[in-house]
């Protein structure tokens, strides 16, 4: 496993903040500047700017409700639904579908979306990364292209409530946190249904596909699936019931 914030995403010209991982080595460190960035630049400044489009309907659909500081860049999408809660900084050309929720301390890069009543905390989106409909992120880190897909869950708590850790081989490695979610690298991609439990670490260009549980550390270029036998019997022909 590796632990180097270069493994996991090689794109850094698609994070939207201009020398925000100069100084990082591991990807678990993203968050945590985060944290601090949105402090600083919004929070303390009480930044509250909506550069992007609201589409709350025509007929009485709920408009879009924001909280706290936040900055959203042109071309941002913003529908019907949407609550963010910030601090939050929102790229350029992002799609927020209806009923998403965005949740204190998250970045989202430019060409971002974020599907319908999928919810994001405390997560950075590389550029192009997708969330589909009805996931939760959480405290995650999604690199340049990466999604994640319909009813996705990236567990981000340990059952005890202790520190999560990252496994590297016979090593065990702190996150520095209780609540930590997912490492995914560039290109990866999460198949509906998938869940993540807390720390785990996946590689760039790698598929799981859905339905699967995984944890740990999985590397790059590899597909991840499950061997089910699928038992088939005879089945009655009845009417349901209206």
């Amino acid at each position: 496993m590796s632990i180097k914030l270069s493994y996991y995403f090689r794109k850094p010209e698609t994070f939207p903040i201009p020398g925000f991982l100069t100084e990082l080595t591991a990807p678990q460190e993203i968050l945590k500047l985060a944290v601090t960035f949105l402090d600083n630049s919004l929070v303390q400044h009480d930044i509250r700017e909506n550069h992007g489009e609201l589409r709350a309907g025509n007929g009485g659909d709920a408009a879009p409700v924001f909280h706290n500081s936040y900055y959203i860049d042109s071309g941002t999408v913003i529908y019907n639904g949407v609550t963010i809660i910030g601090p939050a900084y929102i790229g350029r050309n992002v799609e927020l579908m209806p009923g998403a929720l965005i949740r204190p301390y998250t970045i989202i890069g430019d060409n971002c979306s974020v599907g319908h009543g999928s919810e994001v905390k405390h997560t950075v989106m590389f550029g192009g990364s997708k969330v589909a409909s009805l996931a939760f992120a959480g405290d995650s880190v999604l690199g340049a292209g990466a999604r994640l897909g319909s009813g996705v869950i990236t567990a981000n708590r340990k059952f005890d409530q202790t520190e999560v850790t990252a496994r590297l081989g016979d090593e065990v490695i702190s996150l520095g946190a209780d609540k930590f979610g997912l490492i995914l690298g560039d290109y990866s991609r999460l198949g509906a249904n998938c869940v993540t439990q807390p720390g785990t670490h996946i590689g760039p260009n790698t598929w799981v596909f859905p339905g699967v549980a995984v944890r740990g550390f999985i590397p790059e270029n590899t597909r991840v699936m499950e061997e089910r036998a699928l038992k088939f019997s005879p089945n009655e022909i009845t009417e349901l019931k209206p």
